[in-house]
């Protein structure tokens, strides 16, 4: 449990750790020590020795005291300077000397060191081959051995962090979050993480957002600065506005208040696709139509103030918002969520699959959550998992033959898949980003690591219409009937029936037929319109 814990949290270290069951600051100074190339090789034996699988080898009994703590293995510098004191007579300079050289490995010197280390150490009873034998064992090491001080330092510094986490953790994720602002792979981590422990990431919001990610409630609030576009500057100035004014009352509200120069075009864009406008106006698409007539109001007031005019509402809460919005019908869900990810990075209130898990378990389609597990702890090596395309990178081999590496992203995280080239040509036009797809895997096991290989693509819709369901769309009155039939499609097998809500808890039922196609898309189109009640599956 140690995503976000100082030097602790790449999923190499974090099953290094399970392994170990740490339970001492002496294991976590020992697994930064070795978990480096070279030392790596002898953390196996150190996690034998230490549940008592295997007997530490302290070399010579002189040895013990020195090696007791690392089971036998030399893990630190530190160690090789003792070891040449107490075995072989050494002061501190000489062995630290000793260090130095074997770190350069010049030969003539290193020959100079094991005449001195064999010779002192006979004098101290130890036999010749045996001491021969040690100094190349502290030879070996010495090349890539870690200071004990250096370590130690950064295992203090993990155990802190990992305290915070355990003690705080959702004071501990938004603050790792503000750190990271900038990276978007390690915001999804942190956000994943915050669902994996139960904790909610609420949505950015110009009324309550400021610069830093922030807790509420129990709950991680989404920094408006962290937005792609969006600088700190531009935040600083709507908070500082905010405060002054009190939160925005509406769309005109705001764009009388605020400095053009500040907030530009990009940066608004960002907001309304990432939500910020929702407390205001929750059609985004509106409100991105908008964007132009805010900022001119946005210059009208500055100018207007520039020339000493008093704002003919007073700024005061009962003032009718004069901003003229264009009609445009709400995005539908996949599209908002499309926005979304262009402006956050990735999918934060929903995710364009969470409509489908009930048709892909019908169609035997696994998370990737789910196999990663499964290919790990029972060797699954193959599985059709669904998911949305984020990128497709191609490359060429060696041979000439392109070949691409394809990301995807489900409701449980984002994975990859090497494409070859036979797969490439014949599912290029579905490996589009954006296009939810099923894809077929098989998979190679390395050690922690899954690699995926991508073996065929077809289109998610496509598979969730052959699963035959039908609709029953609610509603009060007849304002919404030409927008869902606008939705509706035929052709398919799947009945659709209305419902119309009357007084008295009365309904009426309308069969539409039973030859419409019917996916999660379509359904969630329908549910996004204004005047459906509600829509369920027959």
């Amino acid at each position: 449990d140690t995503v976000g814990v100082f030097q602790l949290e790449s999923s190499g270290m974090r099953d290094v750790l399970k392994k170990m069951r740490a339970d001492r600051i002496e294991d976590i100074i020992a697994i930064v020590a070795l978990y480096r190339p070279g030392p790596m090789d002898n953390i196996p034996r150190y996690i034998a020795c230490k549940k008592g699988e295997e007997e530490p080898d302290y070399l010579h009994p002189l040895l013990e005291p020195i090696l007791k703590e690392t089971y036998g293995i030399m893990v630190y510098q530190e160690q090789v300077m003792q070891i040449a004191q107490v075995l072989s007579g050494y002061s501190l300079g000489e062995a630290d000397l000793l260090r130095r050289a074997m770190g350069k490995k010049i030969k003539a010197e290193m020959d100079a060191q094991k005449e001195r280390f064999v010779s002192g150490a006979v004098k101290k009873e130890v036999d010749a081959s045996q001491a021969d034998y040690i100094f190349e064992l502290v030879q070996k090491f010495a090349g890539y051995g870690f200071n004990k001080s250096h370590a130690a330092a950064y295992a203090v510094v993990s155990y802190q962090t990992a305290w915070l986490k355990a003690n705080y953790p959702v004071e501990f994720l938004a603050a790792s979050m503000t750190l990271d602002m900038g990276n978007t792979d390690k915001l999804m981590l942190f956000r994943r993480e915050a669902q994996r422990v139960g904790v909610k990431v609420i949505p950015p919001s110009i009324n309550v957002s400021g610069v830093d990610f922030a807790v509420v409630n129990g709950a991680i609030l989404y920094s408006l600065a962290a937005l792609k576009n969006v600088g700190a500057g531009a935040i600083e100035h709507l908070v500082r506005v905010r405060e002054e004014s009190g939160p925005f009352r509406s769309l005109g509200d705001f764009a009388r208040r605020i400095d053009a120069k500040l907030v530009n075009k990009r940066a608004l864009e960002s907001l309304v696709k990432a939500g910020a406008f929702d407390c205001l106006n929750p059609n985004r698409a509106q409100v991105l139509e908008a964007i132009e007539s805010i900022l001119a109001m946005a210059n009208r007031a500055a100018s207007a103030a520039e020339a000493g005019q008093n704002d003919l509402f007073g700024g005061s809460a009962s003032a009718a918002d004069d901003l003229v919005l264009p009609r445009r019908d709400a995005w539908l869900p996949m599209d908002k969520l499309a926005q979304e990810f262009e402006a956050v990075g990735f999918y934060l209130s929903g995710h364009p699959l969470d409509d489908y898990m009930k048709p892909l378990q019908k169609l035997s389609v696994d998370t990737y959550a789910a196999f990663h597990e499964k290919a790990l702890t029972k060797g699954a090596r193959a599985a059709k998992l669904a998911g949305t395309v984020t990128h497709r990178q191609e490359r060429r081999s060696k041979s000439g033959n392109k070949f691409a590496f394809v990301g995807f992203s489900d409701p449980t995280g984002q994975f990859e898949a090497i494409c070859f080239s036979d797969t490439l040509a014949a599912c290029r036009d579905l490996l589009e980003p954006g296009n939810a797809v099923i894809a077929r895997v098989e998979a190679d096991v390395e050690g922690e690591e899954v690699k995926l290989r991508l073996q065929g693509v077809e289109m998610l819709d496509k598979a969730a219409a052959q699963m035959v369901t039908g609709l029953e769309i609610f509603v009060r009155d007849a304002k919404p009937i030409d927008s869902i039939a606008a939705r509706l499609s035929n052709g398919g097998r799947a009945p659709v029936r209305l419902v119309m809500l009357m007084e008295q808890g009365r309904e009426v039922h309308v069969s539409l037929g039973n030859k419409f196609t019917v996916t999660p898309q379509i359904k969630g189109a329908i549910k996004a319109i204004a005047g459906v009640v509600d829509v369920q599956d027959l």
